[in-house]
């Protein structure tokens, strides 16, 4: 490692560079987030293939969480967030060919591909603490994580632009959306192939004296390195555990509440209001979090989280259909569990993974909390049909109650 390096001012720089990324690469994710579904119901004409496109995004994140962790291994973190950027980019640009040339299965490849950039902006607050020191290292990741809130409420607002660009460029209206996100992706991309130099986990393996293994010898070593940390040490099994249930218990009732209140008359405005208050929950006061985590404890703080969601699905389950107070505050408060899990449940498997494990264990997290969601989305609208609502709501407490558990064994093993 050059000597000449100042550790702590290259970490400032990664973090600011991470802010601009995860900000500007969010608006890519939401826009696609926000139209897909309609997409796909005007190409098959099927209301029943309207979700297709999100399964397979959310599949392709879980894919791209493991593939990308492998590249960041033996090339880094700027070579990994910037493949990641561009293969969305790529989904973006195939989801706009398969609009103009009405075929599912193009729309269907480049869902599954978009899904890489939901994996860089979750794989980017991890960026984060490669170089942090441990009493600011829940803080870095929180800040990166609240970031996203920009490209979160900016997404959607874009829609309305992306019909205006599609009928300047002649693309059905829907396509547009995505047109405007593959641009924002290559963007996001170029600013950190220009600015996250030094690389900060290349940095960080220097310094620990660890040299990345490359070859034919690595191949599924990955999943091994992975088993190895989690059996020796407990509580990065119990963050693993943690971050996942509390994923699933977020998208599992986030998804079915719009349904919910539409049951009861309430106007899209209304639903679009409650929606927009629990994703301030998600992401607005993740530095709070963070500041908290460092200060109280990892531990603390997820059990704080499983606490929060359990209070949060209480108030779902007794909100009557509709608009009301308790599914304002409920969706609120299931945003904010869902960030106090997540960020103190990364820091742990930031804090206690060693470096030559580290993207293994961060991608193979990211992964289970990509394939959690997609069950639990599948499970939630069989729940909703057979039992109702407060059924939901029900099922998703027993996933808060595990984020209870797993963060008290956090807290026991340190």
């Amino acid at each position: 490692m050059d000597p000449r390096l100042d550790l702590a001012v290259v970490q400032r720089r990664t973090v600011r560079t991470l802010v601009v990324s995860q900000a500007v690469g969010a608006v890519g994710v939401t826009i696609g987030v926000t139209t897909a579904s309609l997409l796909a119901r005007d190409i098959s004409g099927s209301e029943a293939m309207a979700g297709l496109a999100q399964t397979c995004q959310v599949l392709g994140t879980a894919l791209a969480a493991y593939a990308l962790a492998r590249v960041m291994r033996r090339r880094g973190r700027r070579v990994g967030l910037v493949a990641g950027y561009l293969v969305g980019a790529t989904g973006a640009v195939l989801a706009v060919v398969a609009g103009v040339v009405d075929s599912m299965a193009v729309l269907l490849t480049g869902a599954v591909l978009l899904g890489a950039t939901s994996a860089v902006n979750s794989g980017s607050r991890y960026a984060a603490t490669d170089l942090a020191t441990e009493e600011h290292r829940a803080r870095a990741l929180s800040v990166v994580v609240w970031a996203t809130t920009v490209g979160a409420v900016a997404g959607p607002n874009l829609v309305g632009v992306g019909g205006s660009v599609a009928r300047s460029l002649g693309i059905p209206e829907l396509t547009g959306g995505f047109a405007i996100g593959a641009v924002v992706l290559v963007l996001s991309a170029a600013w950190v192939w220009l600015r996250l130099r030094p690389d900060p986990l290349l940095l960080a393996q220097q310094a620990a004296g660890v040299v990345p293994a490359a070859g034919p010898e690595e191949r599924g070593r990955s999943w091994s390195r992975f088993v190895t940390v989690v059996r020796e040490v407990p509580a990065v099994g119990a963050a693993v555990v943690a971050m996942a249930c509390a994923h699933a218990a977020m998208v599992t009732v986030m998804i079915m509440t719009p349904l919910h209140m539409e049951h009861g008359g309430a106007h899209l405005e209304v639903i679009g209001f409650v929606i927009s208050v629990h994703v301030l929950g998600m992401f607005a006061f993740s530095p709070l979090v963070g500041w908290a985590a460092d200060r109280l404890g990892r531990a603390t703080v997820l059990v704080a989280g499983g606490a929060v969601l359990l209070v949060s699905l209480a108030l779902c389950g007794l909100s009557p259909e509709g608009s009301s107070w308790q599914i304002l505050v409920g969706l609120f408060l299931l945003g904010l569990g869902w960030s106090c899990a997540t960020v103190a449940a990364s820091t742990v498997i930031a804090d206690r993974t060693p470096i030559e494990a580290r993207t293994d264990v961060q991608g193979t997290s990211d992964m289970a909390m990509a394939l959690t969601a997609a069950g639990g989305g599948a499970l939630a609208g069989v729940i909703v049909g057979a039992l109702g609502y407060p059924a939901l709501a029900a099922f998703a407490a027993l996933l808060a109650g595990t984020v209870l558990a797993a963060g008290w064994v956090t807290g026991r093993h340190g």
